[in-house]
């Protein structure tokens, strides 16, 4: 039988004493699924806020966007808020004011989606030669990053005397441009007393 020095005895011991070392740093270093769910992120509030008022500005630090509402909530999961009572205001050079607001919303993790839910409303401020535009609906999507607007909702326009209903629209407030969408019906006014030229959204 051979034979085992100590030396041999002391490296065996060694290595045992690495080997133990190592498995107990792996099993503290990594969480099981088990630990893991319990620490994952849950759909519940982190902070809130009321009476608030949030300005977004654009590139040359004017304020594009302003966000009022009575409150709201932010939930840690997906970053979403949740407002009550918001105000929308949108402000773009050479273009009317448009305010949208709602009974309650939701705003996506970077503020690029706004919805506007429940008694959800869109006016356009009258130009120097135009009227104002009024838009209801129960929804309205605000996409912060193009300036558009949209419904996937029936809604009713106004604008001066004439009123419109679709199945849905979409405004791009850059180019001031209306299009209704689905079965689309309503009374077109007489021409523009304003300009004296043909209507135009």
């Amino acid at each position: 039988m051979p034979e085992i020095r100590s030396s041999s005895w002391m490296l065996l011991v060694i290595i045992g004493a690495l080997t133990s070392g190592t498995y107990w740093l792996l099993q503290n270093a990594f969480l099981h699924p088990s630990q893991l769910l319990s620490v994952a992120k849950v759909h519940v509030p982190d902070y809130f806020a009321d009476y608030l008022s949030i300005s977004i500005l654009a590139g040359s630090d004017i304020t594009q966007y302003r966000l009022a509402a009575e409150s709201m909530v932010h939930y840690e999961d997906d970053a979403a808020t949740y407002v009550t009572l918001p105000a929308i205001r949108i402000f773009l050079p050479g273009q009317p004011v448009v305010t949208a607001t709602s009974k309650c919303g939701r705003i996506n993790a970077d503020g690029s989606i706004i919805d506007l839910y429940d008694d959800a409303r869109i006016v356009r401020n009258a130009g120097l030669t135009d009227y104002s535009i009024q838009a209801d609906s129960k929804h309205f999507r605000v996409m912060t990053d193009s300036a558009v607007i949209k419904t996937e909702q029936p809604v009713k326009l106004v604008r001066g005397l004439s009123k419109m209903t679709g199945n849905g629209m979409v405004y791009n407030h850059a180019t001031r441009e209306i299009r209704l969408l689905g079965q689309v019906h309503g009374v077109i006014a007489e021409p523009n007393t304003v300009t004296h030229e043909p209507l135009s959204y």
